[in-house]
């Protein structure tokens, strides 16, 4: 039996390091378009280090020697980042580790591989025609989406095959994966957490954390690959305000989605939280300005496109290439805009303790039904990133944790702050996760 099905980190601490990886690598082997790469000599090696660092009597990192994936983009010294392309395979070789890489090292972390996700990031879906699909472990009886970009990633830690997954997420592609199998994604302040080494989507959006099995999960990988422990505090539900936004962020709901989302608002009343249905017009403006990544991923694959477009997922080509009308001025211009937004919606949030919304307004769709259309596809695209994607807008940061009942389909409750309120969205995203597991005991 594989430990890391239902076990957090400091659950699994009792066990030999060797015994996890050896695990974990034994059914990464078996798995099915979860993984790019494996690393098993070296994750092997960090195993049987931690393992005799602690017979030892020396103290290690709670993630020393523990599984944990990284996502097909970001840089391992020495072999050639795809980004879940093949257009990409015969370009240079990394020359040094990112520092996300470094850092999770540094810790003793078990790296087992890299996962599969969405060419060059580009799509909430998950869909990869180069490497395939992973499927959702959500729904044995139907093959359904994993959600995207961190398509792998979420796969991975989901099935067991490692504590955390290393994800980016531009417009929600660590959220929405996360909150379609079934686990927690946690969104940081992009700027707290470097991008150097990886394959950009949008210099501006881009941000790198974790999917784990828990919030406490995601702090502990948040601390070593930020460089900078939060002390997240204990916060009693009681009292606390959370704000659900009423423009947009509850359109179109799935009925699966809106019957779970409803019973958490009833759960959390219930538990002393103050729920206010609070309008926050100033989103109806989003999409207007939520325009960076094709203007920015233009300016990085336009010579690629211009040599080598038949070799893209034509989906993602087709999306890159919005981008390419973007005028200097108007890119300007946007910046502007974005920054006077961001400051209105900052002082909107300002009597709030965090908004909570559903992560994504649908379930995990089949696999097959978005391979047939394109029309189907771009739908499902659209609604997944909708909510997500505003909190990129926004600078702001994020944690998406299930709230579904166990036996059905997952559904992903986000909660979500203004840029820095990190330490603040982790506490009420650690207590609502608290609440709601104690009402299922």
């Amino acid at each position: 039996m594989n430990p890391l099905t239902s076990k957090s980190i400091p659950a699994l601490a009792r066990y030999s390091r060797r015994s996890l990886v050896d695990v974990c690598l034994e059914e990464a082997q078996k798995s099915q378009s979860v993984f790019t790469r494996l690393y098993a000599e070296a994750a092997l090696a960090a195993g049987d280090h931690a393992d005799a660092m602690r017979a030892a009597g020396v103290e290690i990192s709670p993630l020393a020697g523990m599984p944990v994936s990284i996502k097909d983009l970001v840089d391992v010294a020495g072999e050639t980042t795809l980004a879940g392309s093949t257009v990409l395979r015969d370009a240079p070789v990394a020359k040094s580790d990112a520092p996300v890489v470094k850092r999770l090292r540094i810790a003793g972390a078990a790296i087992v591989g890299k996962t599969n996700m969405t060419e060059f990031a580009f799509s909430g879906v998950g869909l990869n025609p180069h490497y395939g699909t992973p499927v959702n472990p959500a729904d044995t009886g139907v093959a359904r989406i994993p959600g995207g970009s961190s398509s792998g990633a979420a796969v991975s830690v989901a099935t067991g095959l490692c504590v955390a997954a290393i994800g980016s997420d531009t417009g929600g592609s660590i959220r929405i994966p996360a909150a379609l199998c079934g686990i927690v994604g946690f969104k940081p302040t992009a700027r707290r957490v470097p991008t150097a080494g990886t394959i950009p989507l949008s210099t501006t959006l881009d941000t790198l954390c974790a999917m784990t099995r828990s919030v406490d999960d995601c702090i502990l990988v948040d601390s070593i690959i930020a460089d900078n422990e939060l002390s997240i505090p204990e916060l009693p539900l009681a009292g606390v305000r959370l704000a659900v936004p009423a423009t947009l962020m509850l359109d179109a709901l799935d009925p699966h989605v809106a019957a779970s989302f409803s019973a958490v608002l009833t759960r959390l009343s219930a538990a002393g939280a103050k729920i206010v249905d609070a309008p926050f017009a100033l989103l109806s403006e989003a999409a207007d300005l939520n325009k960076f990544s094709g203007a920015e991923s233009f300016a990085w694959h336009r010579e690629l496109l211009l040599n080598r477009e038949a070799e893209y997922d034509a989906r993602v080509a087709k999306r890159i290439r919005t981008g390419a009308a973007m005028s200097a001025a108007d890119y300007i211009d946007l910046h502007r805009k974005r920054r006077h937004w961001i400051n209105r919606m900052e002082e909107a949030l300002g009597p709030f303790d965090s908004l909570i919304m559903p992560t994504v307004p649908i379930v995990a769709p089949p696999i097959a039904d978005l391979e047939a259309s394109e029309d189907a596809f771009f739908k499902a695209n659209g609604l997944l990133l909708r909510n997500p994607s505003t909190i990129n807008l926004l600078d702001g940061c994020a944690v998406s944790l299930p709230c579904h009942e166990e036996g059905t389909l997952p559904v992903g409750l986000m909660v979500a702050g203004p840029a820095m309120a990190d330490r603040k969205v982790l506490a009420v995203a650690r207590a609502i996760e608290g609440a709601l597991q104690r009402q299922q005991q």
